[in-house]
């Protein structure tokens, strides 16, 4: 098993729930850093991707009223919004567990988010988090690192993982 472990599958099968469960399953007081990725939905439908550190601020990853030159499909992304808010949180030494979710197409527009996940899988303490099913690039090489366990979760798979991971957590963060 590697250091790090990284949750893929089909867009909404619950990776981020997934995510919020295990972080839940370990000590409050482990320090942890990082965030979560959701969608922002008006009068139900889906609009954009919202980010979420894991100390509570939010902004708008992506929104289908954005107007940029960096777009997945019908959403615009604010690559300046995300790396003000992502980037500071992702740097090595300042936490036992890093939360990244997600490693997927519309964050790795970004060059130096690409950059600082690099340097916290080389070096850093354990990364927890999401990486897109499919994707080439920086996606393939995460998925394809030798010290990135992957596990892919399914509907029928989602029930019974929360409680393995806090255990595989646990032992690396030596808890």
């Amino acid at each position: 098993m590697g250091k790090h472990i990284l949750i893929t599958g089909l867009p909404g099968v619950g990776k981020t729930t997934l995510i919020r469960k295990v972080l839940a399953g370990l000590p409050s007081t482990l320090p942890a850093a990082g965030f979560f990725t959701g969608e922002l939905r008006e009068g139900g439908q889906r609009v954009g991707f919202e980010i979420e550190t894991l100390d509570g601020r939010k902004g708008v990853l992506s929104h289908v009223r954005f107007q940029s030159p960096h777009r997945v499909g019908r959403y615009g992304v604010d690559l300046g919004g995300f790396e003000k808010l992502v980037l500071p949180l992702l740097h090595a030494g300042a936490a036992g567990l890093y939360v990244v979710d997600e490693i997927g197409k519309m964050e790795c527009f970004s060059s130096p988010f690409i950059q600082t996940v690099t340097a916290l899988l080389d070096s850093g303490p354990p990364v927890f988090g999401s990486v897109a099913l499919k994707g080439g690039g920086f996606i393939e090489r995460v998925k394809a690192r030798r010290d990135v366990t992957l596990v892919e979760l399914t509907v029928k798979t989602r029930d019974d993982l929360a409680g393995q991971l806090v255990l595989e957590l646990r032992k690396r963060l030596g808890l």
